[in-house]
């Protein structure tokens, strides 16, 4: 029966079998020092020649017998650094072919493109493990915060017959002898369910076909959306933004700590209050701040989204910053607009440590309202039927929004590219390998 290598520390005198990868070899002469690597942990075993031919990443099968190191030898960096295996038995259960680039140094001294031409390789790397490790605590405790706050979870459709929300940046897909797109949000699948659950929530993939090649954007990512009904203000849906981001990051903190080490990383820090401020008074800040005249644009830049956050901190020692009250006619038809000003509208988005982690708002209920909306944003009823339904039958007050997961893990942890944030990123140029090299081959 297989013993996990965690599990060995306090097996002293037991004889045993582990499985996993040879991490590191060290040859002297007769004797073979090897590091054996599980999901659990590394351990040290002891063993001869037979050992010693093996090559690096090969997948073994050891018995052998756990017995205590001598103290000069202890190794305070792992957790089995106090016991070691004497090897009794060896199986080579899968032998690996040489190493492109060596994975076993603390950091990987390589590309990204070549980082992730290897994907296999890399992900077996302690600090690419980590990235993930921290994303994983990302999406459970996004969905564990609001199912703490009673919201449904329901996962949305990857392919709709139309595109409500503008049609330049999608996909578009042969469906049988039809065209359907690749959904660029479940906006519009979340409201609609509202109407039904009042609470819900989702954990998606969207696609977005955005012609850019930045360190910001992918092709494909994954939104952790929420929506929920009976609302008096779109203050509620910021605090409950708020609540849920704040419960992200604490239970990163708390379960990630040797992750956050490997990368130096500190969470944001966050007041007991997060600031927000309207985008109009966010660029007269930024021009009395840097000189540049950004007051009539309809969206902060990138550098206007670095200065804002810059002013946060410094004001209010926030590592995040709503920024809220966007031109109505620049967002979705369906963003709610503001009762006194209604040429703003009571939408908002979240920056963090520069760039932009959420975005969300209050949605218009009113049938007669959204109509409205539609003839005026020049979108075809017939397309969106089916949430029209769920207004037509009565929908309450609503409100909602939308964090990027691989944004978040990557702010957390300092990345330079969002590409390092996802397992298998998706881009102008990659699908798994690039696309270049697949057009040649």
């Amino acid at each position: 029966m297989r013993t996990l290598i965690k599990e060995t520390i306090d097996q002293t005198g037991q004889e045993l079998t582990i499985k996993g990868w040879i991490n590191s070899i060290r040859s002297y002469g007769k004797l073979v020092f090897a590091d054996i690597r599980d999901r659990s942990g590394l351990l040290q075993v002891v063993g001869g020649k037979d050992l010693g031919a093996l090559k690096l990443e090969s997948v073994v099968e050891i018995s052998g017998t756990i017995r205590s190191r001598d103290s000069k030898y202890f190794n305070d960096k792992l957790l089995t650094g106090k016991v070691e295996m004497e090897v009794k038995d060896l199986k080579l259960l899968s032998p690996a072919a040489k190493l492109p680039f060596d994975i076993h140094q603390p950091e990987l001294n390589v590309s990204l493109p070549v980082l992730l031409d290897y994907r296999t390789l890399s992900f077996r790397h302690p600090k690419v493990q980590a990235i993930f490790k921290v994303q994983e605590v990302v999406i459970d405790s996004f969905r564990r915060a609001l199912k703490a706050k009673d919201f449904f979870e329901f996962q949305s459709p990857a392919m709709i017959s139309s595109v409500p929300e503008g049609g330049a940046d999608v996909f578009k897909v042969k469906y049988f002898d039809y065209e359907v797109y690749l959904s660029q949000s479940p906006q519009l699948y979340k409201s609609l369910l509202v109407s039904a659950f009042e609470r819900v929530f989702s954990v998606n993939k969207i696609f977005r076909a955005e012609p850019s090649v930045t360190t910001r954007h992918l092709t494909e990512a994954i939104s952790l959306d929420a929506e929920f009904g009976f609302i008096d203000s779109w203050l509620e849906v910021k605090d409950m933004a708020e609540y849920t981001i704040k419960f992200i990051l604490t239970e990163v903190a708390d379960k990630c700590q040797a992750e956050l080490a490997l990368f130096d990383a500190t969470i944001p820090s966050v007041p007991d209050h997060i600031p927000f401020i309207k985008l109009r008074d966010a660029q007269q800040i930024i021009y009395e701040r840097t000189g540049r005249d950004c007051r009539q644009e309809k969206d902060p830049s990138p550098e206007d989204e670095r200065e804002i956050c810059k002013w946060a901190k410094e004001t209010y020692q926030s590592d995040l910053v709503f920024m809220t009250h966007y031109p109505t006619k620049t967002r979705p038809f369906y963003t709610y607009p503001d009762d006194a000003d209604p040429e703003y509208n009571q939408g908002f988005d979240l920056f963090g440590r520069g760039v932009e982690w959420l975005t969300g708002g209050r949605r218009i209920h009113d049938y007669a309202t959204i109509m409205e909306h539609v003839k005026e944003w020049g979108i075809d009823p017939q397309n969106i039927e089916l949430y029209l339904q769920s207004l037509r039958y009565g929908m309450p007050p609503l409100g909602g929004f939308a964090f990027g997961a691989e944004r978040i893990t990557m702010q957390i942890l300092n990345l330079s590219n969002v590409r390092e944030a996802s397992l298998f990123p998706r881009d102008m140029e990659r699908v798994d390998s690039r696309l270049s090299n697949a057009k040649k081959n």
